[in-house]
């Protein structure tokens, strides 16, 4: 995704403050060998930037008076009541250097799976992005959790995810739980709930 950016001079408070009247949103690129720079945003390009999923987790072609660098967007700032952007935060990416970043996780194939089909059950999403670690060249826009095997009493553990080929989650040794499955208080399986064939009569 392409994020077209300026160069700022100005900073302070009321600068800032100018920037948003003027609908701009003030910034900041940091990381690598170059010193930070102050920039500024269109705050309605970022704003509906931000509500997308792949802002977040991709690395971005950032154009500063017509020079494009690869950058991740590291942290953003909201007004507390209105929808205003305050602030973003972008790193400079190094293409021979991994990045560590949260990437979301998309749920597929619930309703094909036995817990739902045969058991009417519920699976609850315990963790909706993992912890990830790689080459900028191999992250991935979001990773894919199949639940087309999934039955009750199952959970979903990070062991059990397939991950992308040069993608390593990060985990601090814990083995995260993703999703689990249970069926609802009164609720019954379409087996339990079919009827018990009648016994055959005898002859008299």
């Amino acid at each position: 995704m392409k994020v077209v950016a300026f160069k700022r001079e100005l900073q302070g408070t009321g600068a800032s403050r100018r920037l948003r009247i003027s609908g701009q949103t003030p910034g900041i690129i940091y990381g690598g060998s170059e010193a930070a720079v102050n920039i500024s945003l269109d705050h309605n390009a970022l704003y509906h930037a931000l509500k997308k999923e792949a802002f977040h987790s991709s690395v971005l072609d950032m154009e500063i008076d017509g020079v494009t660098q690869p950058v991740l967007l590291r942290d953003f700032q909201m007004h507390a009541f209105k929808q205003l952007v305050l602030h973003a935060d972008f790193q400079r990416v190094d293409a021979n250097t991994k990045i560590h970043l949260k990437v979301a996780l998309h749920f597929v194939n619930a309703e094909a799976s036995p817990a739902v089909k045969l058991h009417a059950a519920t699976i609850s999403h315990v963790a909706n992005e993992i912890d990830v670690l790689c080459l900028p060249s191999a992250l991935p826009e979001f990773i894919t959790v199949d639940l087309s095997n999934v039955d009750v009493g199952q959970s979903i553990h990070l062991k059990d995810i397939k991950l992308p080929e040069g993608v390593t989650a990060v985990t601090h040794g814990k083995n995260l739980t993703i999703a689990t499955v249970s069926v609802p208080a009164g609720q019954v399986s379409a087996e339990a709930a079919a009827p018990a064939p009648e016994a055959k009569k005898g002859k008299k």
